[in-house]
């Protein structure tokens, strides 16, 4: 399984960036899976940003709501994160992850990701 991360730049704060994560060589079967976006900034733990399981069904972290989308395309090969009105904490590296939902609730991790793309918001 891979996982390739696009889309990081420098943006001011209040802006927007689109960060999309190609996935391959992926099965996806009839058991649920789920997808979601990671980030971790200098000296901090990883945050959880957002997740959408195989239904559609998408939950955020509290300190994005209303700002941030997850979704993913027909084909389900390509993850995406828009990022609307982002602010300075938001400056991080920023992962895709990928599993069967069973896994991940089973041992509370993903076990496929991808590198890693940057995120840098100016005040």
């Amino acid at each position: 399984v891979q996982l390739v991360e696009s889309g990081g730049g420098s943006v001011q704060s209040g802006g927007s960036l689109r960060l999309s994560c190609v996935v391959s060589g992926y099965t996806y079967t009839t058991s649920s899976y789920c997808l979601a976006w990671f980030r971790q900034a200098p000296g901090k733990e990883r945050e959880e940003v957002a997740n959408i399981d195989s239904a559609g069904s998408a939950t955020y972290a509290d300190s994005v709501k209303g700002r941030f989308t997850v979704s993913q395309d027909n084909d389900k090969s390509t993850l995406s994160l828009q990022m609307n009105r982002l602010k300075p904490e938001g400056k991080a590296m920023y992962y895709c992850a990928a599993d069967y939902c069973a896994v991940i609730t089973t041992y509370s991790k993903y076990r496929y990701w991808g590198q890693g793309t940057q995120v840098t918001v100016s005040s």
